[in-house]
């Protein structure tokens, strides 16, 4: 029943981060937050955006509930799991495939060319307002092409 209990807690927390990830990036990223986001809706001037420090706090908060339930492995633990799990996911599919910051990861996968399709319609618009399709892992149905 542990074993059980503890993988529906990666998972949930990993269904979790998508919409806490929404919310955040909608209300915060586009709000207050917007002098550290804007660099991601920019041009590229290097490697790394101001936009990153983001990612490196969702890892310090992963790393920090890991670290003080190490012992235990009680939920923490594994909520800081499911933290890392969903944050190794977005690198993969935002970093790596939509946005190419290393040109390797290429696919015709239907859902992952419809998680491209609601990014690029997000970066459409280039400024804090007016913007669409917060999510990234949630994708319309209508974006997803039926052959």
């Amino acid at each position: 029943m542990s074993l059980f209990f503890n993988v529906l807690t990666v998972l949930f927390t990993v269904v979790v981060m998508e919409c806490l990830s929404w919310f955040i990036h909608k209300y915060l990223f586009h709000g207050p937050l917007w002098f550290l986001h804007k660099s991601h809706h920019q041009k590229a001037k290097s490697f790394f955006e101001w936009n990153d420090v983001f990612a490196l706090l969702f890892a310090a908060l992963s790393l920090f509930l890991m670290y003080i339930d190490r012992d235990d492995l009680g939920y923490r633990f594994f909520i800081g799991l499911g933290i890392s799990l969903y944050g190794m996911v977005y690198f993969v599919v935002h970093d790596w495939f939509v946005h190419r910051r290393f040109k390797t990861f290429k696919s015709n996968n239907t859902y992952l060319q419809a998680v491209r399709k609601a990014h690029k319609i997000h970066h459409k618009n280039r400024g804090k307002e007016r913007g669409k399709a917060f999510g990234l892992l949630f994708v319309r149905k209508n974006l997803i092409k039926n052959d």
